[in-house]
């Protein structure tokens, strides 16, 4: 087994975990959670979205999060960025890093984004081009790359074409994300083949949630195929608003664990991520079910 011997774990729980949770949390102990989050050894957090509040209220205090937080110099801060007014705001709160966002499926990203594909590679080309001229890294989430709560399996043919165009804009890094968790080994390989003779491996992070188990088999096999950057949230917190279905991303202190075990170095302490886990836990008052967190109760 070809394994590498460096991974980057990307913590997405400050803005892809709470998206979707009722309970809302406050400011002050948001930001306390990422001021944890920043000494576990993590490089790179994801704090919150730049979307509308309306349209997901958790995140309303965005700037207010980020301008209150005391940052670590090792650490990148980045942002959900839907269009040019989020990247004002963003701009505004110093993000160190803006991420824009679609589907690979067409019906997946009418719901989300309420326009086709190819009304939105302009939408996310002036966010790309603005943001990059104010000297910002900018990542891409494509969603649904595996399967699609709407449509079903992808075609690999079409995540490609995507990617190229994302890549052509320049966007610097592209998440693939299994939004709905219905990926096996063998789809990860096939995706992976067919993006991997046309680009370098060190373009894509993957993003697996684990809605029937899957996450970490999915995660071995991207490891195999030489990728080494993977999106994560803690206590396995996460969801998709427009993916009926979806459960969690992986669990942070989950995939730690394996890699850990595997010999993998990620410069992340265990025990500190497991007690940012339970303080968010108890903020949102209900157990979170990772694997790590259940064997600490005991």
């Amino acid at each position: 087994m070809k394994l590498p011997k460096h991974v980057t774990i990307k913590e997405v729980g400050p803005r892809d975990g709470l998206q979707n949770e009722i309970e809302m949390i406050q400011t002050k102990d948001k930001i306390e959670w990422i001021e944890n989050l920043s000494k576990t050894g993590l490089s790179y957090i994801e704090v919150t979205s730049f979307v509308h509040p309306k349209w997901i209220p958790q995140l309303a205090d965005a700037v207010d999060v980020l301008k209150g937080l005391k940052r670590e110099e090792s650490v990148t801060y980045a942002a959900l960025v839907p269009n040019m007014r989020g990247l004002e705001r963003a701009l505004e709160a110093n993000i160190d890093e803006v991420s824009v966002f679609m589907s690979a499926s067409e019906s997946h990203n009418k719901n989300n984004i309420n326009k086709s594909i190819e009304e939105t590679y302009p939408v996310l080309e002036e966010v790309v081009q603005a943001a990059k001229k104010e000297g910002k890294q900018v990542r891409g989430y494509l969603s649904t790359v595996i399967g699609c709560p709407y449509e079903g399996k992808i075609p690999v043919e079409q995540v490609v074409r995507i990617t190229d165009r994302l890549l052509e804009m320049g966007i610097e890094e592209i998440s693939l994300g299994d939004t709905i968790g219905v990926g096996v080994p063998t789809e990860v390989e096939a995706l992976l083949s067919a993006l991997l003779t046309r680009f370098n491996s060190n373009l894509f992070a993957m993003h697996f949630h684990d809605t029937r188990g899957t996450a970490l088999a999915n995660i071995l096999q991207s490891l195999e195929m030489g990728l080494t950057k993977f999106d994560s949230s803690l206590g396995g917190l996460g969801g998709c608003p427009y993916a009926k279905g979806a459960s969690g991303n992986v669990a942070t202190e989950d995939l730690l664990y394996m890699l850990q075990g595997m010999g993998i170095n990620t410069n992340i302490d265990m025990d500190a991520l497991l007690n940012a886990a339970f303080f968010i836990e108890e903020k949102l008052g209900k157990q979170l079910n990772s694997k790590q967190m259940n064997i600490a109760r005991k």
